[in-house]
């Protein structure tokens, strides 16, 4: 028998301290996953606290499902980021929510999950969708798309300097065979990187770009962190942890933007609080610790950044 994966939630403690959660608060995890998180929030909830998880991925909301049959504050979501709007519509919550926490990335659950496609690591069927039941797979997308479009795809959200001639390998090889499998696209960029760097995958990069693609990450997150600011209350905290430098940089200049206001000129004789800044950074970036590293090599990239809105 199979082992299930294991998932460990990254900065679990870290993340719910900076959530300030009160014990009749309103919170918001948007990032279900397997629920390290929340269970964490639930724990420091009192009764009349409620806790709304959201997550694309079916089996992340069967897992929150079960979960609420055990524990009624709780309250399940099967969305997308850009969806978080429509949802404090519904529920008559736009500004009362106590704290939203974004947990990025994709967890271990999907990648050692081979059907799932997302790992360069284990072969099988090349999809890499987070919600299975929406928008095209990887392979139909790998196999139709025009040479400049994979390698424009691969540059911008992986950075891989190589992309150009990862997408001319792909092309020529989709020719006489399908790519189908994630085995076969690995192999395939792996052939074309000239530059193996150490102890990375070849395909790291590739991987990570059409992954977000695919999934069309950074547009849901920019829509998620701007819904996520009018659902908060004055007072109320975002925690967002990112797993790489693109995201982080998304996440890190949307706090900026909001703590600065208004975008007025400079010489402007105008004080800083009529500039109407709704968020103040709280605290410096925070990082795993080696101990929580060496327990889960995948921590060594985490990025926490924590805001508070003011207006």
């Amino acid at each position: 028998m199979t082992a299930k994966p294991l998932h460990e939630t990254v900065l679990m403690l870290e993340a719910v301290d900076a959530l300030k959660i009160r014990a009749g608060g309103i919170y918001l995890d948007a990032t279900f996953g397997r629920g390290g998180h929340s269970k964490s929030i639930l724990k420091r909830l009192g009764p009349r606290g409620k806790l709304i998880v959201l997550d694309q991925d079916p089996e992340a909301i069967a897992v929150a499902t079960k979960l609420r049959e055990q524990d009624s504050r709780l309250e399940v979501v099967h969305a997308a980021f850009s969806h978080i709007g429509e949802l404090a519509d519904a529920q008559g919550i736009d500004g009362k929510i106590d704290g939203v926490l974004f947990d990025l990335g994709v967890s271990s659950p999907q990648l050692d999950t081979a059907a799932r496609g997302f790992s360069f690591l284990r072969d099988g069927p090349l999809d890499m969708r987070m919600n299975p039941e929406k928008g095209i797979s990887a392979a139909q997308w790998i196999n139709s798309a025009a040479e400049k479009e994979i390698a424009d795809v691969i540059y911008r959200f992986g950075e891989e300097r190589y992309s150009r001639r990862m997408a001319r390998r792909i092309i020529l090889k989709r020719k006489s065979n399908p790519i189908i499998t994630t085995g076969q696209l690995a192999e395939i960029i792996k052939q074309a990187n000239p530059a193996w760097e150490r102890d990375k995958h070849p395909a790291t990069r590739a991987f990570q770009a059409i992954r977000i693609f695919i999934n069309n990450e950074f547009d849901e997150l920019e829509k998620g962190l701007d819904q996520a600011l009018d659902l908060l209350k004055i007072g109320g905290r975002l925690v967002v942890i990112s797993f790489h430098s693109l995201e982080d940089r998304i996440v890190k200049k949307f706090i900026a933007l909001q703590t600065k206001g208004d975008n007025f000129p400079r010489d402007l004789p105008v004080s800083h609080d009529l500039l109407n800044p709704r968020l103040k950074s709280i605290g410096k970036v925070a990082r795993a610790d080696q101990c929580e590293v060496e327990k889960n090599p995948r921590a060594r990239s985490a990025l926490m950044r924590v805001a508070e809105k003011i207006a």
